[in-house]
């Protein structure tokens, strides 16, 4: 392995297991948020322990997240210190707004899981749901920054040189709104089917019923509001990325020829070198509808770009393919789930019913990973989309294989214990809180 595609390779594993404490923080506080409104209006204890176990699988996370965004920032000037050369000064705005938003989680985070009982039930819960927002607000502030190496602009590139920079306008860029839409409501439905699989499965083993069915109630109606928004969501941003960067959108498609009705391609075998692919499903004229509105108007094919500039579109493709598959099972079982609660409420006692979110666990995440390939490697072989290549920023610094090897061991490590800990947290939480136990005893106010 030598040491562009070590480095590559790094960042994109670093990535990939960022993404879901990005993803947890974003969402799990809303539901957290959600369990204690229901608390404070009920006194249901069970809804006190459903907060308590969330809170403190979000304290967890946050904490194994802030570490692993914190070494991020450290990557990206050590494998890509041309790229932050040139680009830290355009696009450093949302960074610095997203450490802001970061410390202001951690506070609020710290008052709610040392305030109970403490401050005003109010106050502690509103310290709750600003844990949320901030969360929500540091994951679209880093979307707005990988938004702008796909966009960028507020700058004019003159002779190598990027002049008159204008922070705001490259934090609000072309791409911001639709990947910051997009990104959020997958985080929504990747965090909600995760949570609602986990604790169907918790249902299904017989054992603290009420209190995982609670959580199940909470986190499924998240998961499925999610899931039937996701594809208006991912319309808006494939009509942008045709807009901007449509080599993207022909990779995506392995749309290699440009044709009146072009197809949309389902499955298939990418062969780049004949540019063909084969044994895929062809829908005729969608392509061209989902870009352009219409049946009929040409959509370019790979073929009008020089071949130097195409990403790897069998892997582009691939990726594309696997978002676009699980996020319709998700939505598949969105639709199950509407029927289950306004016709057919007898499903809601099946087994069956509870299997499906248990087999959906980790589709959302399937799906997010697949979809950030999309956006990355489809972007190829710009680092910053038609101004530097990924080739020209990396780091000339050798060894970067022995790295790349040392974190992939020390990312495995920490999930196989993060797992543990999690599992151990809900399953002691729901026993202290859940009146079926014979042990239960309620807390003392």
């Amino acid at each position: 392995m030598d040491d562009f595609i070590a480095a590559r390779s790094q960042m994109a594993m670093s990535l990939a297991f960022h993404i879901v404490f990005s993803c947890v923080g974003m969402v799990m506080p809303f539901m957290m948020a959600i369990a204690h409104y229901k608390y404070l209006t009920t006194k249901n204890e069970i809804y006190k322990g459903l907060t308590k176990a969330w809170s403190k699988g979000v304290a967890i996370l946050f904490a194994t997240g802030a570490v692993s965004g914190t070494m991020l920032s450290f990557e990206l000037g050590l494998l890509f210190p041309k790229f932050m050369e040139h680009a830290g000064p355009i696009f450093g705005m949302p960074f610095s707004l997203e450490g802001t938003a970061f410390f202001i989680e951690a506070i609020a985070l710290g008052f709610f899981l040392y305030g109970w009982d403490k401050f005003n039930k109010w106050f502690h819960w509103i310290c709750g749901v600003i844990v949320g927002i901030s969360g929500l607000a540091s994951g679209i502030l880093v979307v707005a920054a990988n938004a702008w190496m796909n966009s960028p602009t507020g700058f004019d590139f003159v002779n190598g040189q990027y002049l008159n920079i204008d922070p705001v306008k490259a934090m609000f860029n072309d791409a911001w709104f639709s990947q910051a839409l997009h990104m959020t409501i997958a985080a929504f439905c990747a965090t909600g089917f995760a949570v609602a699989g986990l604790h169907a499965y918790l249902i299904l083993k017989g054992k603290n019923v009420n209190f995982h069915r609670e959580a199940f109630k909470i986190s499924s109606v998240l998961a499925i509001s999610a899931a039937m928004l996701a594809p208006i969501s991912g319309d808006i941003s494939a009509k942008d990325v045709a807009n901007r960067q449509p080599i993207k959108l022909a990779a995506m498609e392995a749309h290699f020829k440009t044709e009146e009705s072009a197809a949309f391609v389902l499955g298939g075998i990418v062969n780049e070198e004949k540019e063909e692919i084969k044994y895929a499903v062809k829908v005729p004229g969608v392509l061209s509808f989902l870009v352009h509105s219409d049946f009929k108007t040409p959509v370019k094919g790979l073929e009008e770009f020089p071949k130097d500039e195409w990403p790897p579109v069998a892997i582009v493709h691939y990726a594309f393919q696997i978002m676009i598959t699980f996020g319709m099972l998700m939505m598949g079982i969105a639709i199950i789930y509407l029927i289950a609660h306004f016709f057919k409420k007898e499903w809601r006692t099946k087994r069956w019913f509870y299997k499906l979110f248990m087999v959906a666990t980790p589709f959302g995440y399937i799906a997010l990973e697949a979809g950030w390939t999309v956006t990355e490697v489809g972007r190829q072989p710009w680092i910053i989309y038609g101004i530097m290549r990924t080739v020209d920023s990396i780091t000339p610094m050798p060894g970067i294989q022995y790295s790349f090897y040392i974190f992939t061991f020390v990312f495995i490590t920490l999930s196989i214990i993060l797992v543990f800990l999690m599992n151990r947290q809900i399953q002691m939480v729901a026993k202290l809180y859940d009146p079926e136990d014979p042990n239960y005893k309620p807390e003392k106010h």
